[in-house]
């Protein structure tokens, strides 16, 4: 019985999209405020989360004037949040209404659902943020967050705010979503530099192998973390993230420089990455060098980039690593040059040149960055005979270090898999999963067609 009443809403929707061609941004919305209606009244939050993911492909068509229909379709006229939410909406954009506009407002209120409520709230909130009115995005967040605390409904956790979804995620022990909540909630930190309290917050959370930032970890040295977490998370990414993954790159390609590595012309040649690490090239290529005065001029060229990458502090740490670069490449070039070249060749231009390469070079000495000595009393540094490196464990360690990484990747692959809870419980028909994908693939058709419609 309860399979028919399904197919037949399927039909009813399947007639619906089918009537036509090319169905408005508003027909959609109506479209996904059912799904959230149909999620909320047999309380599926995998529907709740199916509308939001529906709800981001329509972000870019959003008016202000389909907003205004779709609050009059589904909040009451002259409710509360009727009256909050068109006061956040402008009144002149009459001319971008959609044709069923005037229609549907004539239809009157179909829901009082407090889910629907909120689903308005996040579509004014996302209209807002893209029209870069951060003021009022911000009130309308506000008064969203204070009417959540008023309700108690678990289909309404997904669209709730961070904190309160970590909470409720550690209460009900799902490691998946506080893994997720905990990411987005470390960007936030991080996005305004508060390292500490990013620290505190990853300290004291619940530990799971499978989750890190290693933005923490880069700027509290831990590089060598930081470094293989980065690639692998670059590798792990999907294709169509390219946002996410040209991050990692850019992260991943500083902690490198920072290990001394110098990583491939390859890393910057990637398929739609080459224009956006243009500037780390630049920069990877100063590294190389060890030219300090081109490793200025580049950090100079591109401060803005490097700015809004959040870069800066990191890029700052390298300027030693270019001076220890160029003083190896001295070391190899040189049996014996004196300490007021090595100065003029590293370009240091600090008031006594000499005693800052002087301690430079004794400093690298130590570290066992170069293989040379230091002639104190004819201001020379001698550097000694290059021997064979096959003759040394250095090919074992770095094949060792090759192996380790291998193994490691595959535990935590072994670690990430995932299964659905209570998969073995509920098992979803296989009818009722082409119903559910069909209708997902004719929405995304009808929107993809749309987008090509606009492009013309």
């Amino acid at each position: 019985m309860t399979q028919e009443v399904e197919m037949k809403e399927a039909q009813a929707v399947s007639n619906t999209v089918s009537s036509a061609s090319l169905p408005s941004t508003l027909q959609h919305l109506k479209e996904i405020a059912s799904l959230i209606e149909t999620g909320a009244y047999a309380k599926e939050v995998r529907r709740i989360v199916r509308a939001v993911r529906l709800t981001i492909m329509l972000r870019r068509k959003l008016k202000a004037a389909t907003l205004s229909a779709f609050l009059n379709f589904a909040l009451a006229p002259g409710s509360e949040a009727h009256s909050k939410l068109s006061s956040y909406l402008p009144k002149e954009d009459d001319r971008d209404m959609d044709v069923d506009t005037a229609s549907s407002a004539a239809q009157g209120p179909k829901h009082s659902l407090p889910d629907i409520e909120i689903y308005c709230y996040l579509l004014v909130l996302i209209f807002l943020i893209d029209q870069k009115r951060y003021d009022e995005a911000k009130a309308c967040s506000s008064a969203s967050i204070a009417r959540l605390k008023n309700i108690n409904r678990r289909t309404v956790d997904i669209l709730a705010n961070l904190l309160a979804l970590h909470r409720m995620a550690t209460l009900r022990h799902d490691e998946l979503g506080q893994e997720t909540l905990l990411n987005l909630l470390l960007r936030n930190y991080l996005h305004y530099n508060l390292y500490d309290q990013a620290e505190k917050l990853r300290s004291k959370a619940p530990r799971f192998e499978a989750h890190s930032n290693q933005q923490i970890r880069t700027i509290q040295l831990e590089y060598t973390d930081a470094k293989e977490s980065l690639l692998q998370a670059a590798r792990k990414a999907p294709v169509a993230a390219r946002g996410f993954r040209i991050q990692c790159n850019k992260w991943a390609i500083i902690v490198r420089l920072l290990l001394g590595e110098i990583p491939e012309r390859t890393v910057f040649m990637q398929k739609g990455m080459k224009k956006a690490l243009t500037p780390y090239f630049e920069l990877t290529n100063a590294v190389r060098i060890g030219d300090l005065e081109l490793f200025r001029t580049v950090a100079e060229k591109f401060s803005s980039t490097f700015s809004s990458d959040r870069t800066n502090n990191l890029i700052v740490r390298l300027r030693h690593n270019v001076i220890r670069t160029g003083l190896r490449n001295i070391s190899i070039s040189y049996s014996r040059i004196s300490l007021s070249d090595v100065a003029k060749k590293l370009r240091l231009d600090s008031d006594n040149p000499i005693a800052d390469a002087e301690s430079i070079v004794a400093k690298a000495i130590r570290d066992g960055a170069i293989d040379a000595t230091i002639d104190h009393a004819n201001g020379w540094m001698i550097s000694k005979e290059t021997g064979d490196i096959y003759s040394t464990n250095e090919p074992q360690i770095a094949f060792h270090s090759r192996i380790a990484f291998c193994l490691n990747m595959h535990n935590e692959a072994i670690k990430a898999l995932r299964f659905p809870p209570n998969s073995h419980k509920e098992k979803e028909s296989a009818e009722k999963r082409r119903e559910r994908q069909q209708q997902e693939q004719e929405l995304a058709k009808h929107i993809a067609e749309e987008e090509d419609d606009d492009d013309f």
